[in-house]
């Protein structure tokens, strides 16, 4: 294990768009960080830091208000009045935090800001701070919004192929759910092409992915603006093990059931689990929800599958009693350390940016079953790029069929074509090990950022 042993006085503020899928990556790259040597505060909004189970230990923990601090009711249609609330309420509390910082004897240097939210980077500038912007999706996904934002891909879409600079040919299909269909969520839409809309001033552009994994949108990307890739941000015990004690992934809006998974998986054999979650906000359509029960139950694998509490009503009757030999449902689990369990062979999920990179981090391979925003695209790169899994197929309603789900299944757990995804798939995690390590692409980027935040100070 390594400690800290640098010596650098630096001191970065850390802003998280307030969503776990978020937070926790962010998170995690402030570990890193701090591992570096650098102050880390991290900041959130009061309604969040309320719901945490519990408080990220090792890195300073600041609450802002976004102006709903008893919560947000209502849905995704919202997000436009949310974005503009928060933005008057957020940036006006953010400079106070920032002065009351500076007047504790702890200035701040540098913001490394979500770029959902391109008002922080103003307010960096504002202060004379270095500003870096941390993107959360995969750098394929980063470029098609980006793409909109200038122009060059015209919305609606038209014909049956996406050519586009640093990306590979794609089928409309494979594009994030807002564009390919188009109208469907525009307050989502604006949300992720805005990303982009001040991202020329930033210093930095740090990006979630590893850079052999996407080099060619990588390498596209940064002769636009100032990328570096710095991930998987993955907590260090599950790849390089260099950061002591890391081992909880960013911090939980939920309550696992940790011990009951983890002892259900320990009295399975090597390989023969089929792990199922569709993250924390994904939600099943019932038809959806009964066609993937019976096809869990025609692949006659074990499986552990996380239903939220709001979704269990969308099981089969009896479902769960009638498989109890086979499965075992909870509410919420540990992701990351069921996924590096040796008992799990595959991985059943819409594949959302921060679950493919836990998978591919733990050498799982999947099969996707994309519901919406980057998913989609996510999907087509596990598939026919990576080779790290299957996409299972729809049919004209959309609905992967319990069929066309257990016969995915069946492939990867027991067919000749799940013994190359298998390989793949420990390729890719070794691929991801060693970008973290030391020396490896996203350290030397992460020691590059460090060194010259250090210099500037001095």
């Amino acid at each position: 294990m390594e400690k800290d042993t640098s010596a650098y006085r630096a001191h970065c503020l850390v802003f998280a768009y307030p969503a776990q899928g978020h937070i926790n990556p962010i998170v995690e790259l402030s570990k890193r960080l701090k591992h570096k040597g650098v102050e880390v505060t991290l900041v959130t909004t009061t309604f969040i830091s309320k719901n945490i189970q519990k408080e990220v230990s090792s890195i300073a923990l600041e609450t802002i208000s976004d102006g709903f601090d008893e919560g947000m009711t209502g849905q995704i249609e919202n997000i436009q009045t949310y974005l503009e609330r928060f933005e008057r309420v957020g940036s006006k509390n953010l400079t106070e935090l920032l002065e009351k910082l500076s007047r504790s004897g702890r200035p701040v240097d540098c913001i490394v800001y979500d770029p959902f939210l391109p008002w922080a980077l103003d307010i960096a500038k504002k202060f004379g701070l270095v500003a870096a912007a941390f993107l959360t999706q995969s750098c394929a996904v980063d470029t098609i919004f980006y793409h909109v934002r200038t122009g060059e891909l015209k919305l609606p879409l038209r014909g049956p192929e996406v050519l586009l600079p640093g990306l590979p040919p794609l089928e409309p299909q494979d594009m994030p759910s807002f564009i390919y269909n188009w109208g469907s969520y525009p307050g989502p839409l604006d949300l992720l092409v805005g990303q982009f809309s001040n991202v020329e001033k930033a210093d930095w552009v740090l990006c979630n992915t590893i850079y052999e994994l996407e080099q060619e949108a990588v390498d596209w990307m940064s002769k636009i603006m100032p990328m570096r890739t710095v991930g998987p941000t993955i907590p260090s015990m599950f790849l390089d093990k260099r950061i002591e004690d890391d081992k909880d992934y960013g911090f939980s809006i939920f309550k696992p059931n940790t011990d009951a998974c983890v002892k259900w998986l320990n009295d399975r054999p090597k390989g023969s689990v089929v792990y199922v979650s569709f993250g924390s906000m994904a939600a099943l359509e019932a038809e959806q929800m009964e066609e993937l029960a019976w096809g869990l139950r025609m692949s006659n694998s074990y499986f552990l599958w996380v239903v939220r509490a709001e979704e269990e009503a969308k099981l089969p009757k009896n479902f769960v009693e009638e498989t109890s030999e086979k499965g075992f449902v909870v509410q919420w689990c540990p992701q990351l350390e069921v996924l590096a369990h040796e008992a799990v062979g595959c991985f059943v999920t819409h594949c959302g940016w921060n679950s493919t990179l836990e998978a591919l981090s733990s050498g799982v391979p999947m099969v996707a079953m994309p519901q919406w925003t980057d998913q989609s695209t996510n999907a087509k790169y596990i598939m026919d790029f990576w080779k790290m899994g299957l996409k299972a197929p729809a049919d004209e309603k959309g609905l992967v069929r319990r069929e066309a789900a257990a016969h995915c299944i069946r492939e990867i757990m027991e067919g000749e074509r799940g013994e190359v995804i298998k390989k793949n798939a420990f390729k890719w995690r070794k691929l991801a090990k060693e970008a973290v390590d030391k020396g490896g692409s996203s350290d030397k980027n992460i020691e590059e950022f460090v060194a010259k935040l250090v210099a500037r100070k001095s």
